[in-house]
């Protein structure tokens, strides 16, 4: 028997149901990169200049030693190395780059620079993970390449030579962490929260020597730095990854790379509000890697499906279509075909 609300005897259920869930996935995934975004006004306004790699330490560790308090779980023996060279990728080398960066740029010059990132990404699948892109989510990754380029090299940017290395580096760091992240998942049993803290712990554990050594401890911590300090441990640091690592996972890797353009549009929208001004060349490429963003959420139709007013998508393969489905905007009798 058919439902009685449901023309084609098909319930819709499932499917919106999935469709939710992915559009809530999406949208904690989005988190992440909305609060990395921030990282540029607090550096700038917040923390003592001159000490990117303390300012990593700072964001890795405590948060990392917290979620191992919390989840009491180690890496089993093949996991020990991965997750060291995914808390290298993604926290230990990437952090001091995203702070030198931010030091050195506009804040949304500096975040826009993350939009390449689909595009590393998308290469290194291909490589990694056997898994080639889809042309829609290709021909987007460009157009949001091309946006990075208008804010990058518009007239109004503050172009310096460190910071663009700095910023690129530390996104292809952070592109090859995404890819390994996929391929390798999580264990069974090991939730995003104990990933994101081995990680933060591994990167941090790394950064402490450095940061001791090279910076040392800055001089000028206030109220309002320990305050900066606090934000991108917790927000920026543990929340987001588990929330980041969470999303790798349940979402294909084409569709949570675009993600990290979210970074750039909250950088520059703090940066207006702070006194920076965009350029028309700039707010065109801003305009284009947003629309990348969206874009690539979705992917495009097959030509070979089309879809009718009234009633559900119809098959292009095929002579004929079975009974009792809807074609036209009119059911066929049960028995008969078209």
């Amino acid at each position: 028997m058919r439902p009685i609300n449901s023309p084609t005897g098909r319930s819709p259920g499932p499917s919106r149901t999935s469709s939710a869930q992915q559009v809530a996935t999406v949208g904690l995934t989005a988190l992440a990169p909305v609060s990395w975004g921030t990282t540029y006004a607090v550096t700038t306004q917040l923390l003592p200049p001159g000490h990117p790699l303390f300012a990593g330490l700072m964001r890795a560790l405590p948060a990392g030693l917290l979620a191992l308090a919390i989840s009491r779980v180690l890496p089993s023996r093949d996991w020990w190395w991965k997750a060291a060279l995914l808390g290298m990728l993604n926290i230990g080398v990437f952090f001091p780059l995203l702070f030198l960066a931010a030091e050195r740029l506009p804040g949304g010059v500096a975040a826009t620079l993350g939009a390449v990132q689909p595009l590393l990404v998308a290469g290194l699948g291909v490589v990694v993970l056997r898994d080639r892109p889809t042309t829609w989510r290709l021909i987007w990754g460009v157009i949001g390449v091309v946006g990075v380029g208008c804010v990058v090299l518009g007239p109004a940017a503050r172009l310096d030579t460190v910071g663009i290395l700095a910023g690129l580096g530390g996104t292809a760091t952070m592109a090859g962490g995404v890819v390994l992240t996929k391929r390798w998942g999580r264990p069974p049993g090991v939730g995003p929260l104990t990933l994101a803290g081995w990680q933060l712990t591994f990167g941090g554990l790394l950064l402490l020597p450095l940061a001791l050594a090279v910076e040392g401890v800055p001089q000028g911590i206030d109220a309002g730095s320990a305050v900066g300090y606090l934000w991108l441990g917790s927000m920026g640091g543990l929340i987001a990854y588990t929330l980041w690592f969470r999303g790798i996972g349940k979402l294909p890797v084409g569709a949570s790379a675009p993600l990290v353009l979210l970074s750039p549009l909250v950088a520059t929208i703090l940066g207006v509000v702070l006194g920076e001004s965009l350029g028309l060349l700039q707010c065109l490429g801003f305009a284009l890697a947003l629309t990348a963003l969206l874009a690539a959420q979705f992917n495009r139709p097959k030509p070979s499906d089309r879809r009718t007013s009234d009633g559900p998508r119809v098959s292009g393969a095929g002579g004929g279509r079975p009974s009792g489905e809807w074609v036209r905007g009119e059911r066929i009798p049960e028995g008969r075909s078209t």
